[in-house]
């Protein structure tokens, strides 16, 4: 039996600011065309399909598209909501939809029961695990004395292995949703810390043959059976050099055997750029960024008026800005009584300003100041 293993689409998710569906939609489609090229028999979706637990009219279509085109490709689906869904929408007529070979894995009371899948060597049962808050979970899973992800990932687990020991020589696939020790996370998660530890164990998942792990957004291995996929698509700009992908997992007789790396195509590429402005917006070298979502930082000595405006007019993907002055902001941040100590209004208005931008504000602007000045004192006055 084949599987596709992926996870944290995020559907509805914006890079600072841009809208990302159309690239949402590219990259799932592919999902797609790859099910029917690899003759892959299930999807395994480890959680986060959406990015906010209501999502958008437009993000579940483009979810709904996606679900659909796989399907229609061959491949059944297994869906477990992560830390970004909520488990009852997303777990909505999932017996009707199970009809259709779309298995909505959203219960905690479910989780032990398993999607049994067939082929010529017989079952394989797939487990999904939904994204367990710690809290309310141990009470669910009737264990109160447990403490953390570990806690209740661990008796999610044991109902798991439980399961399995009624059904002898069955093959077994989990889907979790989980910081797993050892993962390297990127800026782009959202933390599920609890009391400070949000990290549970590899070996809570001993037992089984292969563990389709969600939440972390860089592919990445554990263990030949334990691995993430990864986001389709970089949400951060930490994950800029990261080859996006998803794994082929093969299972043979007597389990796990093969796992492939299978590299996503790039809608949109991302890139930083550094550089005082005017080079940024004249060098002809910086044309092959022009369709990049791009970081721009600019050295200018002297914060540039309107910098985003000016860069998005040569690079229309351009989405973060920062100003680092070349040999850094001068001096050393003062305290705010310090600041202010002895100086008049228009003194500490001067200083703001230029410690902000890293010049003093010319003529006319300080006439502004002024006459700002004057009319909030008269305001003070009147009341």
């Amino acid at each position: 039996m084949r599987f596709l293993h992926t996870s944290d689409w995020h559907v509805g998710r914006t890079f600072h600011g841009a809208d990302l569906l159309a690239e949402q939609e590219a990259v799932l489609g592919h999902l797609a065309d790859l099910v029917a090229g690899e003759a892959i028999d299930a999807v395994l979706v480890s959680g986060d399909i959406y990015d906010r637990a209501v999502p958008s009219a437009e993000a579940v279509r483009v979810a709904t598209k996606a679900v659909a085109r796989i399907r229609a490709a061959g491949a059944q689906l297994v869906v477990t909501p992560g830390n970004h869904d909520s488990a009852p929408r997303l777990g909505a007529f999932a017996e009707f939809a199970a009809a259709g070979g779309l298995h909505l894995r959203t219960t905690v009371a479910g989780l032990a029961e398993p999607v049994l899948l067939e082929d010529a060597h017989g079952p394989v049962a797939v487990y999904g695990i939904p994204y367990l808050e710690p809290e309310p979970a141990r009470h669910a899973l009737g264990v109160p004395e447990a403490r953390g992800h570990t806690g209740v990932l661990t008796e999610a687990m044991r109902r798991i292995r439980a399961d399995l020991e009624t059904r002898p020589g069955v093959r077994s696939v989990v889907l979790a949703h989980a910081f797993v020790t050892g993962g390297e996370p990127t800026d782009s998660e959202r933390t599920i810390a609890v009391g400070g530890v949000e990290q549970v164990p590899g070996s809570v998942f001993d037992g089984v043959d292969y563990v389709a792990l969600g939440h972390l957004h860089g592919p990445q291995t554990l263990a030949e059976h334990l691995r993430y996929s990864g986001s389709p698509l970089a949400y951060s700009f930490s994950e800029a050099r990261q080859r996006k992908s998803v794994w082929l997992v093969d299972l043979d007789r007597a389990g796990l055997a093969e796992v492939r790396r299978h590299e996503l195509p790039v809608p949109r590429k991302l890139a930083t750029l550094t550089g005082e402005i005017e080079d940024l917006l004249l060098d002809p070298a910086h044309d092959v960024y022009l369709g990049h979502f791009l970081s721009v930082t600019v050295t200018d000595r002297v914060r540039p008026v309107d910098a985003m405006r000016r860069l998005r007019e040569r690079f229309p993907y351009a989405v973060h800005l920062e100003w680092e002055p070349a040999g850094g902001h001068a001096g050393a941040p003062l305290r705010y009584s310090d600041a202010v100590r002895g100086r008049s209004d228009i003194e500490v208005s001067r200083s703001f300003l230029e410690d902000c931008r890293g010049a003093p504000p010319t003529e006319s602007e300080e006439q502004l100041l002024f006459r700002a000045l004057e009319a909030a004192d008269r305001g003070a006055l009147a009341k």
